[in-house]
């Protein structure tokens, strides 16, 4: 029988979330929980790869078993126990035998965090870029993304996807104020905080950094709006802006 299985994850001690020779991932901890509690070999498949320190809210994966009288709120509280601390699952359910948590999936949203000064409170899921920018300009540029692309320019060198084609279909930055400067008076100003939100059909792998770093340098003025397009209609990966770290970046949701 098909399980739906929804979890949450700080990745900052995880090599991803795909298995790999000698690192800790996120699918590995997951299968191993599950093998452990069902008593058979579980293999389980994921909405997507995130890369190495990457995190997740509400993630979606599947897994098969011949369990067919899974009591949900107690297998989830077993699991939970024996996970690492930076993994919660939130909810197994059954899925239709043709449910597949990466392939049913039609929309992918990731958000990506940067403080402009320094904040000891965040640096843990922001990066700190305190280079003068230019949002508006950063906005515009965004903007050029929407649609579908050959998005190669931003793709890590030596993937194997079939194709590089994507659907955006939003990519914008705000500004947003933290809970410890909305709750507890932290010193900082409304322009402090900005997060970048990106929703497409698929992504490619290290897509969301490349982007993100290649914005930031147009908000620099390094480059103008129109950059961007360039990239898109023929641009290598050499050409566009350098990956951000993986640290601030989020999946955050999932659609089906």
């Amino acid at each position: 029988m098909r399980y739906k299985i929804t979890l949450s994850y700080d990745g900052s001690q995880f090599c991803g979330w795909q298995i790999q020779n000698d690192a800790i991932t996120i699918q590995e901890c997951l299968q191993n929980a599950l093998s452990t509690l069902l008593k058979e070999d579980t293999t389980v498949t994921g909405a997507g790869r995130t890369d190495s320190k990457v995190n997740a809210i509400s993630y979606v994966a599947h897994f098969e078993t011949a369990a067919r009288d899974l009591d949900a709120g107690d297998f989830g509280y077993k699991i939970n126990a024996i996970l690492p601390r930076g993994i919660v699952v939130h909810s197994i359910v059954p899925a239709a035998d043709d449910f597949h948590a990466r392939f049913s999936a039609r929309m992918r949203e990731y958000k990506y965090f940067i403080h402009r000064k320094k904040d000891p409170f965040v640096s843990g899921y922001s990066y700190l870029y305190t280079f003068r920018i230019d949002v508006d300009k950063m906005n515009e540029a965004a903007a050029l993304l929407l649609g579908e692309h050959d998005f190669s320019c931003f793709e890590k060198v030596g993937s194997d996807n079939k194709t590089s084609i994507c659907k955006v279909s939003y990519a914008r930055w705000e500004t947003y104020t933290p809970d410890h400067v909305r709750l507890m008076g932290y010193p900082a100003g409304e322009d402090d905080y900005l997060v970048f939100t990106i929703r497409a059909d698929r992504f490619l792998r290290n897509m969301v950094r490349a982007v993100v770093g290649s914005l930031l340098e147009i908000g620099r003025g390094r480059h103008d709006q129109d950059w961007m397009g360039g990239l898109l209609q023929g641009g290598s990966r050499s050409d566009a802006g350098e990956s951000v770290p993986g640290h601030p970046l989020f999946l955050t949701k999932v659609e089906y």
